[in-house]
């Protein structure tokens, strides 16, 4: 771990603390890992989400996931930046099977997903190990093919229907997300490399996106956010859905 990522670790330490017992108190703990924007040096505290993948010994039963929704309950309620800490629980034996869903905690609710080839090759490049066994030895390697396909598949089924939503993107998390991930994308499908928030702003600049939108998410992302008008909000709206759409079909072609 390098020194920057012990100090940004250092800054949610407390709550990571205190995850990691409580979930060890409620399942077979095996380790614990951080992903996304701990493990690629652009994490922000309160701004970015804590993306964490426990690795458990056994199936998790229903008494269990009742349990695991108390408990991320409780850390929303008692500390801070809780609310940003998401989880996956993946099974030791099934981590051979990219598509298998998990039980995972985000956006306040636990369901069952898949962890992403995305996220598993993060995991196996550069995961931070915060408490058992390093990702790399244990979560198998993602081809390159796989990965492109995924990207591809995201690009095409997910982001380009919501294009096609005008009303999702007066809400700055899709005008965020959106820009982000097709200038993350386009540097993955173009040489296989994962890139953080703050380098995809760089790679939006050289894509032409619209210069005052990417303003506006770096101010939202690393400085004071400022109140906006509605007539800003509309434009911006539609610059970014309009920029993400056009961007996806060059990327994926119908």
């Amino acid at each position: 771990m390098s020194a920057s990522q012990a100090e940004r670790v250092n800054q949610v330490k407390p709550l990571l603390e205190r995850f990691t017992a409580s979930a060890a108190d409620v399942v077979p703990l095996v380790a614990l890992w951080a992903h996304g924007s701990l493990a690629l040096g652009d994490f922000q505290p309160g701004r970015s989400d804590l993306d964490l993948v426990a690795l458990v010994a056994a199936d998790i039963t229903d008494a269990q996931r009742d349990q695991l929704q108390h408990m991320h309950e409780a850390l929303i309620r008692d500390e801070e930046l809780a609310d940003k800490l998401h989880c996956s629980y993946m099974v030791r034996d099934q981590l051979a099977s990219p598509g298998r869903c998990h039980v995972t905690w985000a956006m306040g609710e636990l369901y069952d997903r898949p962890v992403s080839p995305i996220s598993r090759r993060e995991l196996h490049q550069g995961g931070l190990c915060l408490y058992g066994t390093e990702p790399a030895a244990v979560v198998p390697a993602i081809t390159d093919q796989e990965l492109n396909d995924y990207v591809r598949a995201n690009l095409r089924d997910y982001w380009y229907p919501k294009t096609a939503k005008p009303e999702l993107w007066l809400r700055e998390i899709w005008v965020d997300l959106g820009l982000l991930t097709l200038a993350r994308a386009s540097v993955t499908l173009q040489d296989g490399r994962l890139i953080s928030k703050r380098e995809a702003l760089e790679v939006l600049a050289r894509l032409d996106a619209p210069a005052d939108v990417v303003h506006d998410i770096y101010q939202r992302r690393y400085a004071a956010e400022q109140p906006i008008s509605e007539r800003w909000r509309s434009r911006r709206a539609l610059l970014a859905r309009t920029f993400v759409r056009d961007g996806i079909a060059r990327i994926v072609p119908a």
